[in-house]
């Protein structure tokens, strides 16, 4: 399959580490660590999607301590203007040309009902443009979201 002809189901991400909300930095900072990743889709209590958060998102808003970041919220850190996404069956050439336009790193791939269903990062692009693609087994699979639950110590 050439990369002419992909669509955003093709090369999007499908496990994905997502964060609510009403999280703080602390805590998305750490999904992102312990998952290798740069952008944390933002969804609420269905998985529709908020927004992504970006590292770039994080780190320009980083000021104080732990106690600090624990008083911000996370949908407070979403960048103002709404970002790009795609539906499974947009072209990729599409979805690149929103990334472009649109300065994102990343683009979530919605499905019916407004859910969230993947993410689409520079990564994924440059991996599809180099011929490595998931395999079509593979991409019938729908990865569970997930997410880390804090242990916090109790206010004083």
């Amino acid at each position: 399959m050439g990369v002419e002809t992909m669509v955003a189901a093709d090369v999007m991400s499908r496990t994905l580490v997502t964060v609510e909300p009403d999280e703080s930095p602390l805590l998305a900072w750490e999904l992102m660590r312990r998952a290798g990743v740069h952008h944390l889709p933002v969804v609420d209590d269905e998985s529709r999607i908020v927004g992504v958060l970006g590292r770039e998102d994080l780190s320009s808003h980083w000021s104080g301590g732990p106690a600090e970041q624990c008083r911000v919220r996370v949908r407070e850190l979403l960048p103002d203007r709404p970002g790009p996404r795609a539906a499974p069956d947009s072209p990729l050439g599409e979805v690149v040309a929103q990334m472009v336009d649109m300065e994102a790193g990343a683009v979530p791939v919605i499905g019916p009902g407004g859910l969230l269903e993947g993410l689409i990062t520079a990564r994924d692009v440059l991996m599809a443009v180099a011929g490595r693609v998931p395999h079509r087994e593979d991409a019938d699979v729908k990865g569970g979201l997930f997410r880390l639950e804090p242990v916090l110590p109790p206010h004083p």
